[in-house]
This record gives C-alpha cells, structure tokens and sequence, in this order.
C-alpha cells in the first residue's frame, strides 16, 4: 500500500483528527506529522540527503503562520527536481473557490478536501477497502 504519509498543519486538533482517520484506514503505513511549512520541508530535505524517499503522500493546510501551504509547495518543487514527488492533497478549514481552481491546475495537486479528513476522502485517496481488511 503506502510506506508512508506525511501531514503537515500547524493546527494540532486538526493534526490529531487526520492521523486518527488515516491510521483506521491505512493502519500499516507510517504517519509523520509537521507542525509547520517550514518544518515539512526540513523533513524533506533531510530525507533526500540521505537518499531516503519523500512520503509518498502529503496532506497539507494551506492556512499556517509564517509559510503558508502554497509556498511550501513552490519549495518542495525546486527541492523535488529529478526525484520523484509527493501527492499532496490540500486540507483545507476554508472552502475557498479561488484556492479549488488554484489546486485543480496544478500539477503537484492531487486532490482538495474540506476540514476534517473524512473515509469518503480517503477512498478517493486509496480506494475502497476490500472487506477482507475491515477491522470486524
């Protein structure tokens, strides 16, 4: 399935909710949490150091102090260049239009979800779970 999943949100409610909803999902995959931007692409740029991979997926607030969640993906993307990148799919409390239409454009965008993270979400996300790893 997936290795490993990264959120990044400066919100630790919000942090806690995803993490809770991805690990009822996803419960083999490692989960890291970032408390900021700048903290994300600390751990991104520390991995690639090492030779190690970036989480293959990044859940993202685009709403943060300091860097917000548009200009931690401009850095990723130089800091990416001739790797291979990350999903990152936006979390968002706000719905905002002019951010939807931003994110459905960009390349490095794979999704948009509303505040909290939902298992509707997430089988957009991964699919369906086969009834075989549904928890009885």
């Amino acid at each position: 399935m997936v290795d490993s999943i990264c959120i990044i949100d400066d919100d630790m409610v919000s942090q806690f909710a995803t993490r809770y909803c991805l690990k009822q999902y996803v419960e083999d995959g490692e989960v890291i949490t970032c408390n900021s931007a700048e903290e994300g692409l600390e751990l991104c740029s520390a991995l690639l150091k090492e030779s190690k991979n970036l989480p293959e997926i990044i859940f993202l607030d685009l709403s943060m102090d300091g860097m917000d969640g548009w200009d931690f993906i401009k850095n990723l993307e130089v800091l990416c260049q001739g790797n291979i990148q990350p999903s990152i799919f936006i979390l968002s409390a706000f719905s905002n239009s002019k951010d939807r239409e931003i994110a459905k454009q960009h390349s490095m965008i794979a999704g948009y979800f509303d505040k909290p993270l939902t298992k509707l979400n997430l089988e957009k996300v991964f699919g369906p779970k086969r009834s075989s790893e549904l928890a009885l």
